[in-house]
């Protein structure tokens, strides 16, 4: 049987790309996943990990969707050579049945984890540059002045959260959590 494997990082993300260059290769099933690649536990993919046996195909449309880590990717494809599960990727035009699909598996692998690595670094670079400079993402605080305003009106019972809300600026959420805290 010839399985697909499609996957995003995140939910916003489409899956159409992959799903249609799978359909063009005519798997017979696909397993899709928003979820990131660097995460060792994936529903559909532990589904699909399942489900094959010996003599079955996975085909995906690159390897960065099966993982992004080199040892994930290695330990993945170990366990399809021990099971003698063929390994396609149509992007990189890899077939692990043969000594060039199995290197070429290998370097593509570590070029995704360095791709990521440095993805993290230029993030994290970026973010110390905009501290340095004053900034600092995430949601704004609010105004004590405000909170306690906001906290007042919730405690008279005389007003709605939503009133509230409007009144002070202060968000459902903000005031919930101030509440509970």
């Amino acid at each position: 049987m010839i399985y697909g494997y499609a996957r995003v990082s995140t939910a916003d993300q489409n899956l159409d790309r992959q799903t249609d260059a799978l359909k063009n290769y005519k798997v017979d099933k696909i397993f899709c996943e928003k979820i990131s690649g660097t995460k060792k536990n994936r529903p559909e993919l532990d589904k699909l990990l399942l489900e094959i046996s010996s003599g079955d195909t996975i085909v995906i449309e690159s390897l960065s969707r099966l993982g992004r880590s080199v040892k994930n990717l290695a330990e993945l494809m170990e366990f399809f050579n021990e099971n003698k599960i063929r390994l396609v990727s149509l992007k990189e035009t890899i077939d692990t049945t043969s000594s060039t699909g199995r290197l070429l598996f290998t370097i593509i692998s570590s070029l995704s984890q360095f791709e990521r690595d440095v993805l993290a670094e230029r993030t994290s670079e970026g973010l110390k540059a905009a501290r340095a400079r004053g900034r600092f993402g995430g949601r704004p605080k609010t105004a004590n002045e405000k909170l306690n305003k906001a906290i007042a009106l919730y405690k008279t019972k005389e007003y709605t959260i939503t009133e509230i809300t409007e009144l002070t600026g202060v968000s459902k959420s903000t005031l919930y959590r101030s509440v509970k805290g």
